[in-house]
């Protein structure tokens, strides 16, 4: 696949059917709030819905598996209707197989697909995989600091998971690249930005598309020293920077302002 950057990338919109999200937790877990909230992130621009059922920012209350089925469950066959493709964002097997199940165009793993026994299920599938890369490896994120070399981290992880997966039957053409970011990366804003700077070599490497998330994340919200509500206009142009530098998906909570732009 080319990874010349292109003016105009696909938009993930983010809905989040949570309690604690940083950005919008208890908006929107009351299915009707949720479809709501799905049709405006479709009519603002979003190429791809992005559902997820549980947080994984470092305050994040663990959610169970069946949790998140039942939340998924409860808006699934309202958000087909919109006709657009629908990504589930977990990182537990059992939703990942519901969901596959449940006809799922994407799935987005902030592990990566670290759990090899639902291997078999994937290549079974035809859905796409967005591997995220974090320095905590399973789980969800952690306050704790980034490894010296940021860089030969997230190529050693892509390195391995690829092959691990091409060995699996999984065709890497199906795969989205994620570097991760903010505590995903580590506890310091100076690794976000120094990832988000070189964000190209990690497409120019692996030869995949490359997705990534910077919507209101905090290192974002200290560089501009802004609050939460104020953190779209920096949200943004950290956005253009990456589709300048070749990103393919931008996965957002604002698609609109990205959209227009």
């Amino acid at each position: 696949m080319s990874t010349a950057a292109s003016p105009t990338p696909q938009i993930i919109g983010v809905l989040n059917i949570t309690t604690d999200s940083f950005s919008d937790g208890g908006k929107y877990l009351a299915p009707e709030a949720a479809l709501r909230h799905a049709k405006k992130l479709v009519a603002d621009g979003a190429d791809i819905l992005d559902i997820g059922a549980a947080s994984s920012h470092p305050d994040a209350t663990p959610v169970s598996a069946s949790e998140e089925i039942t939340r998924l469950q409860a808006v699934w066959q309202e958000l087909q209707k919109l006709s657009v493709p629908l990504s589930v964002d977990s990182f537990q097997p059992e939703v990942q197989r519901w969901a596959l199940a449940q006809g799922a165009d994407w799935l987005n793993d902030i592990n990566g697909f670290a759990h090899m026994p639902i291997y078999e299920t994937l290549a079974n599938s035809t859905a796409r995989l967005v591997i995220m890369h974090a320095i905590q490896g399973q789980g969800i994120a952690q306050r704790q600091a980034p490894p010296p070399d940021i860089w030969d981290a997230i190529n050693r992880f892509f390195d391995n998971r690829l092959t691990t997966l091409a060995a699996a039957g999984i065709d890497n053409t199906r795969c989205v690249l994620d570097p991760g970011m903010g505590f995903f990366l580590g506890n310091k804003t100076e690794t976000s930005l120094e990832v988000l700077r070189h964000i190209d070599r990690l497409g120019a490497r692996f030869g995949l598309p490359v997705s990534v998330g910077v919507s209101r994340k905090s290192f974002l919200r200290t560089i501009a020293n802004c609050t939460l509500e104020e953190a779209d206009a920096i949200s943004l142009a950290a956005e253009l920077y990456a589709t300048q530098k070749g990103v393919a998906y931008i996965r957002t909570h604002n698609p609109r302002a990205l959209h227009q732009s």
